[in-house]
């Protein structure tokens, strides 16, 4: 079920009626569809929503919601689709009554204002598998991320004929808070003034309360990760590159935000296909989106030169200051929040692989932001560990990423993507092993979280450390290197990388007092133990975890 378009709804007495707030108000008069993005800067500005910086991008503020509410999400229940979802915290369920409450309650504010933004544009570099996406929002801003990181009909990442048809509806109705008294007779607990509504049903998103741009993209792909396994796809909360050189060597980079997908992912000896979200399918990976969505915290251009020149005219940087006296973007500033964002096209970084396609991968790689210190820099897993850990993804949510986060909490998150995920996780899982086992590819773990100790005693790994690992698996000196199996978790740890002191290796090592590290490693093999007991699983894969 599609949004229809109509004509603006007679609204002399300042009222919309039931009937009329099911339909949503896209009649030239009412709607700016499909602007340039010189345009949506341009209405940025004159529309107050933003300002313009030194380096050409504009900068805008989220409001109170500066990360996504996946408290407040829930999920239409309906009997096509009962069997098929993974009902828990992370998929709430809400009745067809409350999603059409919430659908009128933010179409009628739409059709209220003066005038709303359109975006018509894929998500899906392959043709043959992409879905059409509108995005409807009041905020100009939001056109212009939507704009981004999507793909826009006739750009060069559209690699199909530039037609466009409706398919998936996402109401960005994130200026019309919803009030406690209206969230009660809806049938919604709780008194947060945001509601995010999704009906795979009516491929239909409605977003209140929330203007955290966040929301509308992984509203989609959350569909996608519905949809898409019905079609011979996995959908995977990863980044993905390939050798400039070799077609052939294709990775992938799985993690959480924060974990370093979009720093490792950005390398200047090799094409970048995409930075977050991706399809693996019968001919191999291809990118979902024609964007990238970075965190810019403490962003340099010595250490990230790629992000920091694709900053430019297009860009988006959300809720950051200047620096004083200037225009200049302070990357520094977490005065509203750690989770500051940069959005940028994906071709503003050299040698992006446009369109965002490429062979199946050779190496699969899982990010972690171990908070507790524990997990080694880099370990190469057994088909068995690659599974037990893909499915238990364990990482750390990072400061801001969402509503309440206020420093790195560990975190386990199913296939490194929890929050996005409809269906099981073991359904993920097995799609994942198939691809894994039928192109020999090799996995490996990656801790870019902390070493040393935990979180507030301890120091995250050197980013020049972690990109000599990621140098080494995907030039291939890491394949056959002579490793030692960790003591507690089995991890195949490598003696030597090129350019890392061999104690780094080893995190035992590099705590002041190891009985301390034998510790905190065995409460965190304690928390993997309780954690996988919540899936069922081959009993190889089970024996692939941690002792205790």
């Amino acid at each position: 079920m599609s949004i229809d378009v109509a004509r603006r709804p007679n609204r002399q007495d300042g009222t919309v009626t039931t009937a009329q707030s099911q339909i949503v108000d896209l009649s030239p008069e009412h709607v700016r569809a499909n602007c340039s993005t010189a345009e949506l800067v341009e209405r940025v500005l004159q529309e107050g929503e933003g300002h313009l910086a030194s380096n050409g991008a504009v900068v805008v503020f989220t409001g109170k919601r500066t990360g996504r509410s996946p408290k407040d999400k829930f999920l239409e229940d309906t009997p096509s689709i009962h069997e098929n979802i993974w009902w828990g915290p992370v998929n709430q369920p809400c009745t067809p009554e409350q999603f059409e409450a919430c659908r009128s309650m933010a179409i009628e504010h739409l059709n209220e204002m003066d005038h709303v933004y359109a975006f018509e544009g894929f998500a899906g570099a392959d043709p043959s598998l992409r879905v059409g996406v509108r995005v409807v929002s009041g905020l100009a801003w939001h056109s212009l991320f939507a704009e981004t990181l999507f793909i826009k009909p006739g750009s060069r990442s559209d690699a199909g004929d530039g037609s466009w048809k409706h398919d998936w509806t996402v109401l960005a109705a994130g200026t019309r808070s919803v009030t406690p008294e209206e969230r009660s007779a809806m049938g919604f607990e709780g008194d947060s003034e945001v509601i995010v509504v999704q009906s795979l049903e009516k491929k239909t998103v409605v977003i209140l309360g929330s203007e955290y741009a966040g929301e509308i993209k992984k509203s989609i792909f959350y569909a996608l990760n519905y949809d898409l396994p019905d079609h011979d796809v996995l959908p995977m909360h990863c980044s993905a590159n390939v050798a400039s050189n070799d077609d052939d060597n294709v990775a992938l980079f799985f993690g959480l935000s924060g974990t370093g997908k979009t720093t490792l992912s950005a390398d200047p000896d090799r094409d970048l296909i995409g930075d977050d979200e991706h399809g693996w399918g019968p001919t191999g990976v291809f990118n979902f989106e024609g964007g990238c969505y970075a965190k810019c915290i403490g962003l340099t251009r010595e250490k990230e030169p790629q992000i920091w020149d694709a900053i430019r005219f297009g860009s988006t940087l959300e809720n950051m200051h200047f620096v004083e006296g200037t225009r200049d973007p302070d990357y520094n500033d977490v005065s509203v929040t750690e989770n500051t964002r940069v959005t940028y096209p994906v071709d503003h970084i050299p040698h992006a692989r446009i369109p965002s396609v490429g062979r199946h991968p050779k190496n699969v790689i899982f990010l972690t932001a171990d908070a507790n210190g524990v997990l080694p820099p880099v370990a190469r897993l057994t088909p068995e560990q690659a599974m037990y850990y893909f499915i238990n993804g364990y990482t750390s949510k990072l400061a801001g990423t969402e509503q309440g986060v206020k420093e790195p909490q560990p975190n386990f998150s199913p296939c490194f993507g929890g929050p996005f995920m409809p269906r099981r996780p073991t359904h993920y899982a097995e799609m994942l092993a198939e691809r894994i086992h039928k192109h020999n590819a090799k996995v490996w773990l990656l801790n870019t979280g902390w070493t040393g100790g935990p979180y507030g005693e301890g120091e995250r790994f050197d980013l020049p450390y972690t990109r000599a690992m990621v140098t080494a698996i995907l030039n291939g000196s890491l394949a056959d290197a002579e490793c030692t199996p960790e003591d507690i978790f089995g991890l195949a740890i490598p003696h030597e990388v090129p350019g890392v002191p061999s104690k780094v290796l080893r995190p035992r090592d590099t705590w002041a007092d190891p009985e301390a590290y034998d510790v905190a490693a065995r409460s965190l093999a304690q928390k993997f133990r309780e954690n996988d007991q919540k899936f069922r699983m081959p009993d190889a894969v089970r024996a692939a975890g941690p002792r205790v």
